[in-house]
């Protein structure tokens, strides 16, 4: 029995020594080079370890400030934390760059850490700064300063250089043949079939029989009927004298074929437009002999002034053509990749001569 109690009563001070060594704060400190010369760097690592929830503050050190005179701090780092124990702890890095002005042995004073409001402090540190050996003998040498050294040609610079130059003699080279397929290729309209051209008489003698057999214009629609017979004769007249009958007014049509002689046959043709004019624009009403009569005048006017053609003349052909859609839509495609890939090798063309200046300089 008094070895268990004394088992119990061990294992429980063990226990408190641990919580009381776990709640207390520690603080290491270390120096890279106790050792170096005048100008030269060292680094020191300040380290604390407290428990999870403590309110830590390093000492108030920023880069110009003295530890000591003739040791100045060069650089202070931001503090890395490191939790330990599923958490519990938490320990706290801050690092320092130092350098010495003068030979010496130098005294460092223990770091102050506030914790919890609570001040302590790590140990001291000791360093030895060596000044430089001087040639005492021959002061008189002095040697210039080393020039700029050339960093060594690495491939691994240009890589990317190159294959963006290659990329873009590509994309040149494909947007160069596409345009030049697009413009040399098959052609946007077509021919789709080639007839034999009428001469003019025959073609409004044609539409003239057309009108006739369609009895319904003379009987129920005199307007349409004159604008259907006008147009037919405007049409010849365009083809055989050569001026542009459909956009002139029945007036102007007579007046300039007057001038190109034979009045005599004017004067049906005359009768016709005015006829065709009145039933027009002053609703003007004609009885059907009257219309068969109008159409078997343009009909005398047409065989009187036609010219013959010789039947041993090749006629002419007439050609029909078509616009391609499917073919139009690839040569509008083709130019738009073909300006989509110059604009994207201009851009990458600027960015390679960028580089290139900022690898060389």
């Amino acid at each position: 029995m008094q070895k268990r109690k004394l088992l119990y009563i061990f294992i429980s001070l063990f226990t408190l020594y641990s919580a009381t060594i776990s709640a207390q704060v520690q603080i290491d400190i270390k120096i890279d080079s106790v050792q170096l010369f005048v100008g030269e760097q060292t680094g020191i690592t300040l380290k604390v370890t407290a428990d999870s929830g403590k309110k830590v503050s390093f000492p108030e050190l920023k880069p110009g400030n003295e530890l000591v005179p003739n040791i100045e701090i060069i650089d202070v780092q931001s503090v890395d934390t490191v939790f330990l124990n599923e958490g519990k702890r938490v320990e706290l890095i801050q690092k320092y760059t130092i350098t010495a002005w003068d030979s010496a042995l130098y005294y460092l004073p223990p770091f102050k850490v506030n914790v919890d409001n609570k001040v302590d402090s790590s140990k001291s540190l000791a360093l030895k700064v060596y000044t430089l050996d001087v040639d005492t003998l021959h002061l008189d040498k002095f040697y210039p300063p080393r020039g700029v050294m050339e960093p060594p040609f690495d491939w691994n610079d240009w890589d990317n250089l190159l294959y963006s130059a290659f990329a873009i003699v590509l994309m040149v080279i494909i947007a160069f043949f596409l345009f030049d397929f697009a413009r040399r290729g098959k052609p946007i309209v077509r021919i789709i079939r080639r007839k034999k051209k009428l001469p003019p008489h025959q073609v409004a003698i044609e539409e003239i029989e057309r009108i006739k057999a369609d009895k319904k214009w003379a009987e129920e629609d005199s307007k349409e009927y004159y604008t259907l017979l006008t147009d037919a004769l405007r049409n010849y007249i365009r083809e055989r004298y050569g001026f542009n009958a459909m956009e002139m007014t029945s007036s102007e049509i007579i007046e300039h074929l007057l001038n190109e002689g034979n009045p005599e046959c004017l004067n049906e043709l005359r009768e016709i437009f005015i006829t065709a004019d009145l039933v027009k624009f002053a609703k003007h009403s004609t009885l059907i002999n009257e219309n068969d009569a109008n159409l078997v005048a343009a009909i005398e006017y047409i065989n009187q002034t036609k010219i013959e053609v010789d039947p041993n003349q090749k006629p002419e052909p007439e050609i029909i053509k078509e616009t391609d859609s499917r073919r139009l839509n690839q040569v509008v495609a083709m130019w738009i990749i073909s300006a989509l890939l110059l604009t994207v090798s201009v851009g990458l063309l600027c960015w390679v001569v960028w580089k290139s200046m900022d690898i060389l300089m």
